[in-house]
């Protein structure tokens, strides 16, 4: 692999139990995965989750540290498990029982981008699959373990704050009447991935900025939340999703003149949640 599997951007001085991690806002995409694939550019930066990286930016300022993807989601999904491999997509694949993911054509190595558009003319070679998987997602990951690791010996206890963002179609059928539609959606798998005092002041976070918050539907969490979401270990993880529409053009995939305004907002709710992470704050009796 040429490109850089993660960038790491860390505090000058550490001073929370927080760790900001981007999984899906990489935008590179390599001159010959464009020539291999049968979509253009703008279709594959579909199931992007583009500019989240720069509206969290800030984190390292409030002393924690920022995980950026080094690759794009199309390219290898960072929120799915090494053998979430798709027998459709990648050669010499057996079925192995029915992941709804994989089926779907989102597995590690995604067959499909948004709207299930095919990403490829045909398969794969494994030799291929197993390239990135062991160049981007493995040391990805690593970077992403010992930063938890490193949180919970520093302070106490580590959250992971993943960070994410939805279309703004997502929400489309679960507002009820009369209701303001959730402009973020927490996931936390239903309690099972983080303390409730941690999503609890999360939410709190973001509903001091006037953002509707929601709480797991329909997002949950995926692999990410589900791997490092240790409640009794000391390790949370909440996975975030913002509403694209509230700082982009999605058809065009570029930043809504408010743009700048929205990063600004959200730098006041980092600062909030940085505060989770500090030790003075935290219940370790609880842990």
């Amino acid at each position: 692999m040429t490109t850089a599997a993660f960038h790491l951007h860390a505090p000058d001085r550490r001073e929370s139990g927080c760790v900001f991690a981007s999984p899906h806002s990489a935008r590179n995409y390599p001159a010959w995965f464009l020539r291999a694939s049968e979509l253009d550019a703008l279709t594959l930066r579909s199931s992007e989750d583009a500019f989240v990286d720069q509206l969290f930016a800030a984190v390292p300022r409030f002393g924690a540290p920022l995980l950026l993807a080094g690759a794009p989601r199309a390219f290898v999904d960072l929120n799915r498990n090494a053998d979430e491999l798709d027998p459709a997509l990648i050669e010499g694949v057996r079925h192995a029982g029915h992941n709804p993911r994989v089926s779907a054509g989102l597995g590690v190595i995604p067959r499909v981008v948004a709207g299930g558009r095919a990403i490829y003319r045909g398969k794969l070679p494994q030799a291929e699959a197993q390239a990135r998987i062991d160049g981007i997602w493995r040391p990805y990951h690593a970077a992403l373990a010992a930063e938890m690791d490193s949180a919970r010996a520093m302070f106490g206890r580590a959250i992971l704050i993943d960070c994410h963002s939805m279309p703004h179609e997502a929400m489309d059928g679960m507002v009820r009447p009369g209701a303001r539609r959730p402009d973020v959606v927490l996931g936390d798998r239903f309690g099972a991935s983080a303390a409730g005092d941690v999503t609890d002041r999360i939410e709190a976070a973001f509903t001091a900025a006037g953002l509707v918050v929601a709480r797991n539907t329909p997002f949950a969490g995926a692999y990410i939340t589900q791997a490092y979401g240790r409640p009794a270990r000391g390790h949370h993880a909440v996975q975030i999703e913002i509403d694209r529409a509230l700082y982009m053009d999605e058809s065009t995939v570029r930043p809504a003149p408010g743009f700048a305004a929205f990063q600004a907002l959200l730098s006041d709710v980092i600062a909030q949640i940085t505060d989770i992470g500090r030790a003075a704050s935290l219940p370790l009796a609880a842990e």
